[in-house]
């Protein structure tokens, strides 16, 4: 299917940052269709938008149909490692994320695939923090699929995108932090605008650097 505008599959847009990077694609005039996958029915309408349930990231193949003709990829699903063991966030981290993502390289290898990550990311996979360790495999093996482009996105602490219905309790107590951190280490301290804003502009203007730090987000947001 052949396309100049982007054609975004989001997964993740259940919570906080999917939801965000998905207000800004329906916003974007240069996003013209948005899939997102979803186990539970996001509620949402839009003339973008379509929607996909779907309660097994392991085993894409009901679905393998509906997911050719896209050129871009936001995924946005993820879980904390607090509480859980290695292998058990392994599997839900690494194993699914390339289950999903060596699916789509097949089909779209025209396709641009954004993984959100997270600052601190270990890309040796060697450190002691278990979180990065496996965020770091994770990384390390989407930049080996045929895609078109793969970014790994690291953001750290996320300004949530005022009215929208999936942020965390917790903000509303912590959000007064967010010019204080600005000022003081500007990379570790991006708006969900600015982080959905970086993602489509990967697919529309490309980026020099395929892991994006805070300084890239807020950098590539302008463009």
């Amino acid at each position: 299917m052949k396309t100049n505008g982007i054609r975004a599959i989001i997964t993740g847009t259940t919570g906080m940052v999917g939801e965000g990077v998905l207000h800004e694609c329906l916003l974007r005039p240069e996003v013209e269709a948005v899939l997102i996958i979803n186990r539970k029915p996001s509620g949402l309408s839009h003339p973008k938008l379509t929607e996909i349930i779907h309660a097994d990231f392991y085993d894409l193949s009901t679905i393998e149909n509906r997911l050719a003709g896209y050129n871009a990829c936001f995924f946005c699903l993820g879980v904390s490692s607090v509480g859980m063991s290695e292998p058990e966030y392994y599997k839900v981290t690494h194993t699914l994320t390339l289950n999903v993502a060596t699916t789509l390289s097949k089909l779209n290898p025209d396709m641009t695939f954004c993984y959100i990550s997270g600052a601190g990311t270990d890309s040796t996979e060697k450190g002691r923090s278990m979180w990065a360790r496996v965020k770091g495999k994770t990384e390390n093996d989407l930049l080996k699929l045929p895609f078109k482009q793969v970014f790994n996105i690291r953001p750290g602490f996320i300004k949530p995108t005022k009215g929208l219905k999936n942020t965390l309790k917790m903000y509303r107590y912590i959000l007064w932090l967010f010019p204080i951190g600005r000022a003081l280490y500007p990379g570790g301290f991006c708006t969900l605008q600015e982080l959905g804003l970086a993602m489509i502009h990967t697919v529309s203007k490309g980026y020099e650097k395929q892991i994006l730090e805070g300084k890239d987000i807020i950098e590539l947001a302008k463009r």
